[in-house]
């Protein structure tokens, strides 16, 4: 049999969510999968939980040749690849908005429809929109993007639309998580919609995921605020059938407000009497949520994402992570999208996500924020062989330069990523065992040309003007 190996060498630190080896590492892959990993381990109780199990390790004694790549990591430091747990990758190109800035959610809403509507979005948008955006996320570091998509314009297909989406990833090299999601559809259509995205883009899929891991499918409502029990039901129906993660936003400003209104409950109890508090679905934002709805969230075996750089520069709110990780829920951290964020670093977030963790609870440390930022928010998406670097796991990483004035002083180099520079860009990001971005450089695309192709779709459709 013939390998594609991979080696990463000279790194000073491999760290990966419960291990660490801060001794000069080679890191090995063989066909996309991870064969060696960091040799010291932290205390038990920092362990993940979703490890990849013993026997899908791989044996390199099996291959009789082989083609090997050698990365230089001299100096630098490994982390896996992050995952981005909750974006909307169509906002890049609604970014700074006018009128959409520190203003409540409902009217923020309101603003953004307005613009997707004179903007006329359509798949070449939403290509374009998500080349960029998919673009940035692998300049920071991340290597998988849970998109969850929630403007479906009349007349257009919707296998286009998440057609477009998939082809931007395969373009630049980056796993997608393409959500199908509602924000007002009707329940069936929104049900056959996501049967003919799956036999289309994922035919034969299991869990939704392609063989090579690449694409991914799930379910996602908007929240309380824009969809009621008929089309949690309807998707929840067709995500059992093609055996799908489904996915919601509860408990923002709008949320509370329209459940309160409408049914004269909190959302969250509406989600548990809808059957959407389960292990297979995922909690976005949270912002304001009680302790006793902490502890139904971690009953119900829920995962969480928080999005700390949409909700507190918007005023909307903090999410009580430490209280969430205290109950043993397993939180992961995205961006959302461009129309709040504006920005697609996570690893700035998790910065972020550390600094007003102290207002609503209690202090995170580096490594708890770095460890929601992969394994976390791999974990909410089904795929524990993502966000980590343990032997069977995918071989994304992402390989940091530590050597400049930003580093110097540093005691800790792992907590000195979010600490010390979050906006860093990484010099080396691999991707199934490929690299995407070499010497602080995409591979597979050419960045400023990515840019004038966006840059001349929103002038001709006038958005922002």
């Amino acid at each position: 049999m013939s390998a594609r190996i991979l080696r990463i060498t000279g790194a000073s630190v491999v760290w990966s969510p419960g291990l660490a080896s801060s001794e000069p590492t080679t890191l090995e892959c063989v066909d996309g999968r991870i064969v060696t990993a960091p040799t010291g381990a932290l205390p038990a109780d920092a362990s993940p939980t979703g490890a990849v199990p013993a026997d899908a390790r791989i044996d390199t004694a099996q291959f009789d040749t082989a083609r090997v790549d050698t990365l230089d990591a001299e100096g630098g430091v490994i982390t896996p690849g992050l995952v981005n747990a909750h974006h909307h990758l169509l906002q890049s190109a609604f970014r700074t908005l006018p009128g959409t800035r520190g203003v409540e959610m409902s009217v923020w809403l309101g603003r953004m429809r307005e613009a997707y509507v004179a903007a006329r979005v359509d798949p070449d948008l939403v290509g374009l929109a998500a080349r960029v955006a998919l673009a940035e996320s692998l300049l920071c570091g991340v290597t998988t993007v849970a998109d969850h998509h929630l403007t479906w314009p009349p007349g257009v297909d919707s296998v286009q639309i998440a057609g477009a989406a998939f082809a931007a990833a395969r373009d630049v090299g980056a796993r997608l998580v393409f959500v199908r999601g509602t924000a007002g559809c009707d329940p069936d259509a929104a049900a056959s919609s996501v049967a003919a995205i799956h036999s289309t883009h994922l035919p034969g899929a299991r869990r939704g995921v392609t063989d090579d891991g690449m694409r991914q499918l799930a379910v996602g409502p908007s929240g309380i605020h824009a969809d009621g029990p008929a089309t949690f039901g309807a998707l929840g129906e067709i995500a059992r059938t093609l055996g799908l993660r489904r996915r919601t936003q509860a408990n923002e400003q709008v949320d509370v407000a329209r459940a309160a209104e409408q049914y004269g409950r909190r959302p969250l109890d509406l989600l548990d009497e809808w059957g959407w508090l389960a292990p297979d679905v995922t909690l976005a934002h949270l912002c304001d949520i009680t302790d006793s709805e902490v502890a139904l969230v971690a009953a119900g075996g829920v995962t969480v994402t928080h999005a700390p750089a949409c909700d507190l520069p918007m005023g909307w709110g903090v999410a009580p992570v430490a209280r969430l990780l205290d109950r043993g829920v397993r939180v992961g951290l995205g961006t959302s999208g461009g129309g709040s964020n504006d920005a697609g670093h996570l690893l700035a977030d998790a910065r972020l996500a550390m600094q007003v963790a102290p207002l609503a609870g209690r202090p995170l440390d580096a490594l708890e924020a770095l460890t929601m930022a992969t394994a976390g928010g791999a974990d909410g998406l089904g795929r524990p062989e993502l966000g980590r670097l343990t032997p069977g796991s995918a071989a994304d990483l992402v390989v940091w330069d530590v050597s400049g004035v930003a580093d110097a002083g540093v005691a800790d180099p792992v907590g000195g990523l979010l600490w010390a520079n979050p906006g860093r860009r990484p010099r080396h990001v691999v991707v199934g065992g490929v690299v995407v971005v070499r010497d602080f450089e995409l591979v597979n695309t050419e960045e400023q040309a990515l840019a004038a192709d966006l840059r001349e779709q929103c002038a001709r459709r006038r958005i922002g003007r």
